[in-house]
């Protein structure tokens, strides 16, 4: 009896240890996913379409190797579908264009899904109408960069 419960507590174990492993390496990805936004995000605001087409391509690539329920897979498919228009041009009025429906649809994800022990900043801007998320409180408009930097304000902070 006592080797039958030995190795169901065995068995129960490893179960949980893996389980565990795939947590970790589902919140890993999704972590980078927020990375990635942000390095988007960022070349936005310093009017790089380069950058922000190069960082939205490792975006796409990030999402596609998520487990298929991470985020469901109709938020996931929209997610790289805008992040893939910004990666598939270098025009920077396009990408901010694309940005803003990326940044609603990454809000969402970030609401149903845990992606950073810090908080998240929703800032808004009046003139364009469009949000974005940020590390930081402080205003760095990605819609306008240098022409606008610090139109917006924060709206709302996921924690």
């Amino acid at each position: 009896m006592k080797k039958i419960f030995l190795l169901v507590a065995i068995v129960a174990t490893a179960f949980v240890q893996n389980s565990f492993a795939q947590d970790k390496g589902t919140k890993a990805q999704t972590d980078q996913l927020l990375t990635l936004y942000f390095n988007i995000k960022d070349a936005l605001v310093s009017g790089n379409a380069s950058v922000a087409a190069t960082k939205s391509a490792e975006f796409v690539k990030t999402a596609n190797e998520l487990d298929a329920n991470t985020p469901s897979e109709e938020s996931r498919d929209a997610l790289i579908n805008t992040a893939g228009d910004i990666s598939k041009t270098t025009d920077i009025k396009k990408q901010r264009e694309y940005f803003s429906g990326f940044s609603d649809q990454m809000f969402a994800f970030a609401k149903t899904t845990k992606l950073s022990t810090e908080p998240i900043y929703k800032a808004y801007c009046p003139m364009k109408k469009a949000s974005w998320l940020s590390k930081e409180a402080a205003i760095k408009n990605p819609y306008y960069g240098s022409a606008m930097l610090t139109c917006g304000k924060v709206v709302e902070t996921l924690k």
